[in-house]
C-alpha cells in the first residue's frame, strides 16, 4: 500500500480477568495484527483504550483510519457474578407483589439438598417493591384499567428513597404493553432520574417470574454498563460495536437500551471465532474451550453454529434471552490452590485475576495459582507475552514448596496435581455441555484457545476420549478476533399459546411482519438498507402438558398449512434428537406453540483466512533448544516457536510449542501437526 494511503482498520477488543486481547484487521488487504495489554479492573475502559492505542502503534497507523471497533465486555457479567446489585426498584401488578419470593419453588440438586439448602436473598428487597392497579388477561384484553393514581404513588416513592434503577413487570405485559408503557410515561414525569426497563422491551414472553428477574437484571446493569460505554467514549471517537450473549454485535447505543443483551459477550465471541477458523479445515462440529486467567468458558458448535439457548443464568438469577449455551468454571491460570479444612488439594473458583495475579508474576501474589504450578513444571516458558512479562518461577516454586509441604507432597506431585484438578473441572465442564444435552463427547474435536487454553488439551484428550485437539494460531487472541467475524445481530419474541390443529396460519403471518418490522427498525438505525438485512425466523414448541419447549429454525416465505407442518417436523425430529423420543404420529400428544422469534441480522465482511502452501516436513526450522519439563516425570523436551512452523510440520512430544500469547505442552505419546490453515492439531 502506498505511504500515506487511508486505511480502514476494524479492531477487535476483548477484555479478560487478566489481559485485554486485541486484533486489528486491514479490510484492504493488509492481514491481521495482533497483541495484548494488562486489563485495568479498577477501571476497563483504561485498559480497553491502552489496548487500542498499542495496537495503532503497531500498525503506525492514526485514530482516523479506524472504520469500528468491536468490544467483548464482562462488566454485566462481573456485577451479577459479584452480586453488586444495590437501589434496585420493582413495579409490578397489584395482588403479584410476592412473585419475587415465590420464584419456582424449586430447591437447587433436588429435594433432598432441601434441608441444608438457604434461600438466596431476592433481587429486590421486599420493601422496595410497588404495585400498581389493573390487569390484563393472557390475550391481552383489558380485565381492569391502569391505575394512574397508584402508578403516581409508586413513582413519587421512588424518587422519595432515591431509588434510581427500577424494573416494571406487570401481569401479561407480554400480549400488550399499554399498561407498562403508561407506567413508563409516569416514571419519567414524576421520577424524571430514574433508570427505567420495562419487561414488554427487555423480553416480551411469558413466564411471569423469568420475565421479572431478566427485566431487574437489566435495570441493574444499565447505570454501570452505560458509565463504561460512556467513558470508552470519551477516549475513543471510532464507531463502537459491542458483542452481545446472541453472537451478534450491535451498537452502544442499541446496547445502552439493554445492556442484559452483553452479559456473555466475551465467551460468545471466542465461540465465533472457534467456529470460523475451524471450519475452514473442515470441522463443522466442535467442543469449544476458551481458558482465561480467571475462568474457563465451553461450548459446542454444531454445523458450524454455536448453540443457542434461552434458559440461561448468571450467578443465581435466570437470565432468558438468547444466549451461546456457554457453561463457565472457575478453572483459569489465575486460579488458586488451596488446603480445604479437611486437608484436600482444591483450585478455584477463586481466582488472583490481574491484580495481584499469580505469585510468579512478581506483584504481591500471596496463593499458588495454576499458573505458578504450569511454571514449576518447566511447562510455561520464562517469559511471557513475547519478554513483556518475565516470571519470577522462584517465587511460584516458594509458594507451591508451601503448599506442597502442608500436604506432604513433593513440590513437582503437588502442581502436578493442581494442573489434573483443573484439567477434571474442565472435563467435567464439558460433560455438562455435550453428554447432559444429549451428544457423544467422543465425537466431537475439542478447540482449544486462550491464553490458558492449550495447556491442558493432551490431558483432556486423554480424560474425555476426544479424537483431536485444535489449537488455532494466535489462541490467546482468538476471542478478539471472533469480534471480527460475527455480524450486526438482534432478537424479537412474542408469546402465542395455542395447539396446533387450533392455530391459523394467518395469525402466524401476522406476529413473524410485526417482529420483522421492529427488526427492520433497528436495522435501519444501525445503518442496513433493505437489500442487506437478513432475517432468520424461528419457533418454541412442546407437547401439549409439557411445562418447557424446544425452539426449532422456521423456513422462510408465507406462513402457510405446509409452513406449519414443515416446523412441526423440525420440532418431533428435534424432541427426539434430545431426549430419545417423539410423539410424531400419536394424537394423544398435540404439539403446542409457545413462542414466535425472528432475528434480525445485518452482514459484515468477514476476514478472509487463505490456505497456505506446505512446507518441507522438518520442524527443525523451528527448533530453538530444550527444556526440562515435568510430565508424569522430569524430562529433556525440545521447544518449538510456533511461527516458524509450516503446514505438515509435525512434532512428536515430549515438546513445548511456543508462541506471543500461549504455550501448548505436548506430553508424551502426542503429536501436533501444523494444518494449511495454521490450525495445530493435536492426536494421541
Amino acid at each position: 500500500m502506498t505511504r500515506g494511503t487511508a486505511r480502514r482498520l476494524r479492531i477487535g477488543i476483548d477484555t479478560g480477568g487478566t489481559f485485554t486481547d486485541v486484533v486489528a484487521l486491514d479490510e484492504d488487504g493488509g492481514g491481521l495484527v495482533t497483541t495484548k495489554t494488562p486489563s485495568t479492573p479498577a477501571d476497563p475502559a483504561e485498559g480497553f483504550a491502552d489496548g487500542v492505542a498499542k495496537v495503532l502503534a503497531l500498525l503506525g497507523a492514526e485514530p482516523s483510519e479506524v472504520a469500528a471497533l468491536s468490544h467483548g465486555t464482562t462488566v454485566a457479567t462481573n456485577r451479577l457474578l459479584e452480586d453488586r446489585i444495590d437501589d434496585l426498584g420493582f413495579v409490578t401488578t397489584e395482588g403479584f407483589e410476592s412473585i419475587l419470593e415465590i420464584a419456582r419453588q424449586s430447591v437447587p440438586d433436588g429435594y433432598g439438598n432441601s434441608y441444608f439448602w438457604v434461600k438466596p436473598p431476592r433481587i429486590v428487597a421486599a420493601h422496595r417493591v410497588r404495585t400498581v392497579g389493573g390487569r390484563l388477561d393472557h390475550t391481552g384484553a383489558e380485565l381492569r384499567p391502569f391505575d394512574e393514581a397508584s402508578a403516581v404513588a409508586a413513582a413519587r416513592w421512588f424518587r422519595d428513597e432515591g431509588i434510581l434503577a427500577i424494573g416494571v413487570c406487570f401481569l401479561h405485559s407480554y400480549a400488550d404493553p399499554s399498561h407498562e408503557l403508561a407506567m413508563r410515561d409516569v416514571l419519567a414525569r414524576e421520577h424524571p432520574d430514574a433508570v427505567v426497563s420495562l419487561s414488554c422491551e427487555v423480553l416480551r414472553e411469558y413466564r411471569e417470574y423469568e420475565r421479572s428477574v431478566t427485566t431487574l437484571v437489566d435495570a441493574a446493569v444499565k447505570p454501570a454498563m452505560n458509565g463504561y460505554l460512556a467513558r470508552i467514549g470519551e477516549r475513543v471517537e471510532s464507531r463502537l460495536l459491542v458483542m452481545k450473549s446472541n453472537g451478534g454485535v450491535l451498537s452502544a447505543d442499541e446496547v445502552a437500551r439493554q445492556p442484559i443483551t452483553t452479559v456473555l459477550s466475551g465467551p460468545a465471541a471466542g465461540a465465533l471465532g472457534a467456529a470460523f477458523v475451524v471450519s475452514h479445515s473442515g470441522h463443522g462440529s466442535v467442543v469449544t474451550l476458551d481458558g482465561g486467567g480467571t475462568s474457563t468458558d465451553v461450548a459446542v458448535v454444531l454445523d458450524g453454529e454455536p448453540t443457542l439457548t434461552t434458559e440461561g443464568s448468571i450467578g443465581r438469577h435466570p437470565v432468558k434471552i438468547p444466549m451461546i449455551d456457554i457453561v463457565t468454571v472457575g478453572a483459569g491460570g489465575g486460579s488458586v490452590a488451596w488446603r480445604s479444612p479437611e486437608g484436600a488439594l482444591k483450585v478455584g473458583p477463586r481466582s488472583a485475576g490481574a491484580d495481584p495475579g499469580p505469585l510468579c508474576y512478581g506483584r504481591g501474589g500471596t496463593e499458588a495459582t495454576v499458573t505458578d504450578a504450569h511454571a514449576v513444571l518447566g511447562r510455561i516458558p520464562p517469559h511471557l507475552l513475547g519478554g513483556e512479562v518475565p516470571l519470577d518461577v522462584a517465587a511460584a516454586r516458594a509458594g507451591l514448596d508451601a503448599l506442597a509441604g502442608a500436604l506432604g507432597l513433593p513440590v513437582e506431585r503437588a502442581a502436578a496435581g493442581i494442573l489434573e484438578i483443573s484439567a477434571w473441572n474442565q472435563a467435567n465442564a464439558i460433560r455438562q455441555i455435550t453428554v447432559k444435552r444429549g451428544l457423544d463427547v467422543r465425537d466431537y474435536p475439542l478447540v482449544a484457545f486462550g491464553g490458558s487454553g492449550p495447556l491442558l488439551a493432551c490431558r483432556l484428550l486423554d480424560v474425555l476420549g476426544l479424537p483431536a485437539a485444535v489449537i488455532p494460531e494466535n489462541p490467546g487472541n482468538l476471542s478478539a478476533f471472533g469480534l471480527l467475524t460475527v455480524d450486526v445481530k438482534n432478537d424479537y419474541v412474542r408469546t402465542r399459546v395455542v395447539r396446533d390443529a387450533e392455530l391459523d396460519p394467518a395469525v402466524l403471518d401476522g406476529i413473524y411482519a410485526d417482529l420483522e418490522s421492529d427488526a427492520a427498525r433497528a436495522l435501519a438505525r444501525e445503518g442496513f438498507p433493505d437489500d442487506r438485512r437478513r432475517f432468520a425466523r424461528s419457533a418454541d414448541l412442546r407437547y401439549y402438558g409439557q411445562a418447557f419447549e424446544v425452539r426449532v429454525p422456521a423456513p422462510a416465505g408465507h406462513p402457510d398449512e405446509a409452513f406449519r407442518a414443515e416446523v412441526v417436523r423440525r420440532f418431533h425430529d428435534a424432541h427426539e434428537a434430545l431426549y430419545g423420543y417423539c410423539y410424531r404420529d400419536d394424537a394423544r400428544h398435540p404439539v403446542e406453540w409457545v413462542n414466535l422469534r425472528v432475528s434480525g441480522i445485518g452482514p459484515i465482511a468477514r476476514p478472509r483466512l487463505s490456505e497456505r502452501p506446505p512446507g518441507d516436513g522438518d520442524p527443525s526450522r523451528a527448533l530453538t533448544g530444550t527444556r526440562t519439563v515435568y510430565f508424569d516425570a522430569w524430562e529433556e523436551a525440545a521447544v518449538y516457536r510456533r511461527e516458524k512452523l509450516a503446514p505438515g510440520d509435525a512434532v512428536a512430544g515430549p515438546a513445548v510449542i511456543e508462541e506471543f500469547g500461549s504455550t501448548l505442552p505436548l506430553h508424551p505419546g502426542f503429536t501436533a501437526e501444523l494444518d494449511g490453515y495454521g490450525n495445530l492439531v493435536v492426536t494421541r
